[in-house]
């Protein structure tokens, strides 16, 4: 078990294995130094959380101890590694931690200072509490999914990124950040409730603050930022790919427009009656070039203009390449650490795994060199 450093360096995490935002959250505080254990099922016990696909890279960082949570033996070891954490995180249906007799009443007796953790999608309370869902129907109830919809038809299904990791993942992160600062001051743990409904509302707060004041329509694909807006879209070019258009201020719309040869055309930008003509002519002049031919032609300019890659294509960006924002590690390419802090490994730290024993020994040690410095 190696030492971490990094700006979270101290910070004891217990993460019960779980799918969705549980995992990547637990990444995110590894790879800014936590010290996290994850729990997992014996593999002898069958298969475990469906996070098992993606733990090459949503594993990192962190080491790995094995527990049967139905089996009172291995739900003390793990209380009594609780005793010595900074924070929890589980990501089951409301009741099961209690059911195992893990819930917070449980686990705080154990030890008061703890940052408990809870990620759902419908929270803790209210009448779908209990309800299965996933992302897109976490997203539905938000007014998140019909903004991005389109006009012609249904809501496209988009990656999880907005509900899960979004919506749940970061609320989650800064709720346990706030929860163990709070610990830290005042000595008293506490239950973060991060609901991924709750947290993609919070997330629509422009939207929400727009709408009384005529800036934003509840319809999809009719406003400056879901692909209404002409300058704020993406084409198609003659090779079948496409570029992203971002030109949202007056200067960054005359450059483009410049650049694509229509500065004649006399545009108004904030015309929305403009907006079908305007939107015809661009796409007209975008599909008469290639995808790269425009990214060239655009890359020294403000225009705001950039080529959509695809996944393998990312990786290979020049800028992508510069700040090293992907890494190759145990030969697969990945997301780098992010943020980037003063210090922090560059590299995620090999997981590796150990009994409750020794995790145990090394945060006993850990807990008495933080409690002296509090």
């Amino acid at each position: 078990m190696s030492d971490r450093s990094g700006p979270l360096s101290g910070i004891r995490i217990v993460e019960l294995d779980a799918i969705g935002p549980v995992p990547l959250a637990a990444m995110l505080l590894a790879d800014l130094g936590a010290d996290v254990v994850r729990i997992a099922r014996p593999p002898e016990a069958g298969p475990g959380a469906w996070s098992d696909v993606g733990g090459d890279i949503l594993h990192r960082s962190r080491d790995v101890a094995y527990l049967n949570l139905k089996d009172g033996r291995d739900r003390e070891q793990l209380l009594k590694l609780i005793e010595h954490a900074d924070a929890l995180v589980e990501g089951f249906r409301p009741g099961v931690m209690e059911r195992l007799g893990l819930g917070p009443d449980v686990c705080l007796a154990r030890n008061p200072r703890l940052a408990y953790g809870r990620m759902t999608g419908w929270g803790q309370t209210g009448p779908l509490s209990r309800r299965a869902g996933h992302d897109i129907n976490y997203i539905a109830i938000t007014g998140a999914l019909h903004a991005m919809g389109r006009s012609d038809g249904p809501p496209g299904v988009p990656l999880n990124l907005v509900g899960d990791y979004g919506g749940g993942a970061m609320f989650l992160v800064s709720g346990l950040l706030a929860a163990i600062l709070s610990a830290q001051r005042t000595g008293a743990g506490t239950v973060v409730d991060a609901c991924i409904t709750d947290g993609v509302t919070s997330l629509m707060s422009l939207f929400y603050a727009w709408t009384p004041k005529g800036l934003w329509r509840d319809a999809p694909a009719s406003n400056l930022l879901d692909g209404g807006a002409p300058f704020y879209r993406c084409y198609r070019c003659a090779d079948g790919r496409d570029v992203a258009v971002g030109c949202l201020e007056p200067q960054f719309f005359a450059e483009m427009v410049r650049g694509l040869g229509l500065d004649s055309c006399g545009y108004d930008q904030n015309d929305r009656a403009g907006w079908p003509a305007m939107a015809a002519d661009f796409t007209a002049a975008f599909a008469s070039r290639t995808r790269d031919e425009w990214a060239a032609h655009f890359v020294d300019t403000d225009a705001c203009v950039t080529p959509v890659l695809s996944m393998e294509e990312a990786p290979t960006h020049p800028h992508n390449c510069a700040r090293r924002t992907f890494i190759e590690q145990n030969v697969i390419t990945q997301p780098a650490p992010a943020p980037r802090i003063t210090n922090m490994p560059s590299t995620p730290a090999e997981p590796q795994e150990a009994s409750i024993a020794e995790f145990i020994a090394r945060w006993r040690s850990s807990w008495r060199q933080g409690s002296e410095g509090r």
